[in-house]
């Protein structure tokens, strides 16, 4: 992962030795507009900038990047007018920025040093997008092709203090990394992120952070009663994991725990998926990925609270060893379960680590996952469905969309949990019909929740992989949600309980 360097300048962006200079556009009432941050440019243009950008067909929409050479109008070679789309009141959101910057970051592949005018808009989206948006992922390519942006000149705004605009950036810098670090998880290919390797490269991280770790093979899983995740990972050569990650602040007022999905592979099991576009399922092991990333960043955030991740790791694969529809599983903690489905396997881990997570007495537990196709059909592929306790969803819903990362809060039917019951065993791990499938799964979840524990699931199965072309800051691939909306959770638990 190699992200740009960051860097302050309160200096004219016009003169700056650069080879690069980002500006704003929108789309106004009147048609092409010019951003605020750009009017210095525009001066060195003498004022004729946006007749410019016209004569070239710019638009304004968001993410159209339009270069143009400077000849001399400004210190800069080249000029990227990146569009941010229609705005309200003239002032555009920080997701807009956010996306804006992203874009003009991809655009700048191979430039050495660029200045950006959008962070007089918005610094911490500005600096968060440049990062985001300059993340590729070349591992496994012989050629790697042109070097990342290599570093970005942020134009302060004119509003704070220089302390508060350094502190805004480190923490969008942090923010960021975690992101690719979820990314790099889940775009590494199967073969190499199994289990066994996902929890040594998990305890890697963490204790380079100094967090406590507790890897749990599959002989601790035997004995502990973790029947979920071996259930799930029997059929596998590779034996599953489950990776616990603890962060502890001296000045810890709430205790937060974090549960993530870490399918490493997921063919559906017996109950086999299609064989196309099944090569996406390398990412079914994004929830743990987000998690694994998010107790590092709480540790690195110095944030004041107790956060421990419990973070279940398996590979589902059909074979002779493996369970089938009609078993029944003991559970941790004791519930049975009667699969009817193996291809709902994520549930299974996740309701092992979710009873295991209770134990330690949290105030409020996280859970995301990629948990069911039905979040798809229902939300599309951007959006995620948050489920859980009234207030605490609906908490969550908010700050995820406030990140840029979309969430919709989404409601637990009763009437849906008698679809769940089971003629052999305590429950059933999904329903006879189609209907609610996303909702059903977070029933199933909520029997496993100790009482009195807010929680939230936040299922991702659409927005956690792009399979198209990238937009914004949202490269091909692994997206790294949820990281910033459990990132803005726990920020917000540490600053008002």
């Amino acid at each position: 992962m190699t992200l740009p360097k960051l860097a302050l300048t309160d200096s004219d962006p016009a003169g700056l030795a650069v080879d690069a200079v980002v500006i704003g556009t929108v789309q106004g009432a009147d048609g092409l507009e010019l951003a605020p941050g750009a009017e210095p440019i525009d001066a060195a243009f003498d004022g004729g900038l946006l007749e410019l950008l016209r004569l070239v067909g710019a638009s304004g929409r968001a993410d159209e990047v339009v270069k143009v050479p400077t000849r001399g109008a400004v210190a800069a070679d080249l000029l990227v007018a990146v569009g941010l789309g229609r705005v309200a009141d003239g002032q555009p959101t920080a997701e807009q920025v956010r996306r804006a910057s992203g874009a003009a970051a991809r655009a700048l592949t191979g430039t050495a040093k660029a200045v950006s005018t959008l962070s007089a808009i918005d610094l911490s989206a500005a600096a968060e997008g440049s990062l985001l948006g300059a993340y590729s992922f070349t591992s496994y390519k012989s050629e790697k092709g042109e070097a990342a942006l290599g570093r970005v000149e942020l134009v302060t705004p004119a509003e704070g203090a220089g302390r508060a605009h350094k502190a805004a950036v480190k923490t969008a810098t942090l923010v960021a990394e975690a992101v690719c670090v979820a990314r790099d998880f889940i775009n590494t290919a199967p073969n190499d992120l199994y289990p066994a390797s996902f929890a040594e490269r998990a305890a890697e991280l963490g204790r380079d952070a100094g967090l406590e770790v507790e890897v749990l093979d599959e002989k601790a899983l035997r004995k502990g009663g973790f029947g979920g995740v071996l259930g799930v990972g029997v059929g596998s050569a590779r034996p599953p994991r489950l990776v616990r990650m603890t962060y502890r602040s001296a000045k810890a007022k709430k205790k937060v725990a974090l549960v993530g999905k870490g399918i490493t592979f997921d063919t559906g099991g017996i109950s086999i998926k299609p064989a196309a576009n099944m090569d996406e399922m390398t990412s079914d092991m994004s929830g743990a990925a987000v998690m694994v990333a998010a107790v590092v960043l709480a540790a690195k955030l110095k944030l004041p609270l107790e956060v421990v991740a419990t973070v279940p790791m398996a590979e589902n694969m059909p074979s002779g060893t493996a369970y089938r529809p009609g078993d029944v599983l003991t559970m941790y903690g004791g519930k049975t379960v009667e699969v009817l489905n193996t291809d709902a396997e994520g549930r299974l881990i996740l309701s092992d680590a979710i009873v295991r997570a209770c134990e330690d007495g949290p105030d409020y537990l996280i859970e995301t996952s990629t948990l069911t196709g039905a979040a798809l059909v229902a939300l599309g592929k951007r959006t995620a469905g948050v489920m859980g306790s009234d207030e605490f969803r609906d908490r969550v819903a908010r700050l995820g969309t406030e990140t840029g990362e979309s969430a919709w809060a989404m409601p637990l039917p009763e009437e849906l949990r008698a679809d769940l019951d089971s003629k052999l065993a305590d429950i059933a791990n999904v329903t006879g019909h189609r209907w609610g499938g996303m909702l059903s799964a977070g029933l199933f979840l909520r029997e496993f929740v100790a009482e009195g524990v807010q929680w939230a699931h936040i299922d991702v199965a659409g927005p956690a992989y792009n399979a198209g072309g990238p937009y914004g800051y949202t490269p091909k691939g692994g997206t790294g949600a949820p990281v910033r909306t459990v990132a803005a959770v726990l920020a917000d638990i540490a600053a008002n309980g």
